[in-house]
């Protein structure tokens, strides 16, 4: 017994010795990492320290104080131009180009989904967000006091600005082209053409004014509502990009817009349309999708995301005529224009395909009235031809 009573002892003392051991181990080690810690965050404070004390001596309050070198759209008009009203006309776009921003991100929030109950001028469904982009276009434009006369896809008729705001400036806009696409949140966007009026300031403005072809434009644009806002213009040389800085709420240079030097096989059409369009259009869209690698279909249904894409990756877009709608869908003013100059500026080809017994630019389509229509074919100048080249044959 004693001796049994003696090796319970012994066990014991075992394990008080084994837990001993083993707390001065993990006590040390614990130790040992938050003295490694504290040195690390000693380090830290005196790197941040050092950095305040060098940005206090170069004057600077933060280390973004290099953003302010970027350019600004205002800027860039106002150097490009050199033309103040202008580059009021051009502000007050901009300024209604971020007000549909917001509605556009808003639209769910704000009850602005679905119908207005209306047609507009070319006959389709009015959405909600048409009539609200169209207000702040009509409002923006008239009170920027450079305009003579408006012209908007959501209007019959052409709007004349009251003689006390009146400018030398003619506008033609598609307040939210796309607008089908606004209820499952894809891209949309607004596109504008503008021409100086040709009539005797002290009369009333006609539709004489913009009743013009695309090369008597002197600007046009679109602004895009996708995943980032971006303003594109042209000034009838070159094609710059401008993309909105939620945060301090000014459209930022990006850089010119041309097609690309190796442009990628992109068609992009509405094809459910391909029964009613012409012999060369069918023949071409066929050979798209034929041979070992044919093209990829890309088609958003919204005529800015199409051509934007378009002209950043290269490849071709087309809206031809058909037999249900003999000149096209598109409008001639404020699609086909301002388009086929961003297109053509950006180093592509605009045309129309077979239209009034021949082929021809779209900058030279003489619209017959506001809303005018014309077929579209523009892209890259490899795939433009190669749908051309059916029609000579």
């Amino acid at each position: 017994q004693n001796r049994r009573q003696g090796l319970r002892e012994e066990s014991v003392m075992r394990v008080f010795f084994f837990r001993r051991r083993f707390l001065r181990r993990v006590s040390g080690f614990f130790v040992s990492e938050l003295l490694h810690t504290s040195a690390r965050l000693e380090r830290r404070h005196l790197r941040q320290e050092d950095k305040r004390k060098k940005m206090a001596a170069s004057g600077k309050v933060e280390d973004v104080a290099s953003e302010v070198d970027k350019r600004t759209l205002s800027s860039y008009i106002m150097t490009t131009t050199k033309d103040m009203e202008m580059t009021i006309v051009m502000n007050a776009m901009q300024l209604a180009c971020k007000l549909i921003a917001r509605a556009v991100r808003k639209a769910g929030v704000a009850n602005l989904y679905g119908l207005a109950g209306q047609e507009n001028a070319s006959g389709d469904d009015v959405k909600k967000l048409d009539v609200l982009s169209n207000d702040i276009m009509i409002n923006a434009l008239v009170n920027s006091g450079m305009c003579a006369l408006l012209v908007s896809e959501e209007e019959e008729e052409p709007i004349i600005v009251p003689a006390d705001k009146r400018g030398k400036y003619c506008l033609a806009f598609d307040p939210l082209d796309g607008s089908s696409n606004i209820d499952c949140n894809v891209s949309t966007g607004t596109i504008f053409s503008v021409f100086q009026r040709t009539s005797s300031s002290d009369v009333e403005p006609t539709v004489a004014d913009i009743l013009r072809p695309g090369t008597e434009m002197v600007a046009a644009g679109y602004c895009m509502y996708g995943s980032a806002c971006d303003f594109v213009v042209s000034f009838g040389s070159t094609v710059h990009r401008f993309t909105l800085d939620d945060g301090v709420g000014e459209f930022i240079h990006i850089g010119g817009m041309t097609f690309p030097e190796k442009n990628k096989t992109i068609y992009s059409c509405n094809e459910g349309n391909f029964s009613l369009w012409d012999d060369p259009i069918q023949k071409a869209t066929e050979m798209f999708k034929a041979g070992e690698k044919p093209y990829s279909a890309r088609y958003v249904g919204s005529m800015v995301s199409d051509v934007h894409r378009t002209i950043l990756y290269g490849g071709v877009f087309y809206y031809p005529a058909d037999k249900k709608s003999t000149k096209g869908k598109l409008r001639v003013l404020y699609e086909g224009l301002p388009l086929a100059l961003l297109v053509e500026q950006a180093g592509g080809v605009a045309n129309t395909g077979m239209f009034k017994g021949s082929l021809g630019r779209i900058m030279e389509v003489m619209p017959e009235h506001i809303h005018d229509r014309c077929p579209i074919i523009m892209g890259c100048k490899r795939d433009v031809d190669k749908i051309l080249a059916f029609y000579e044959t």
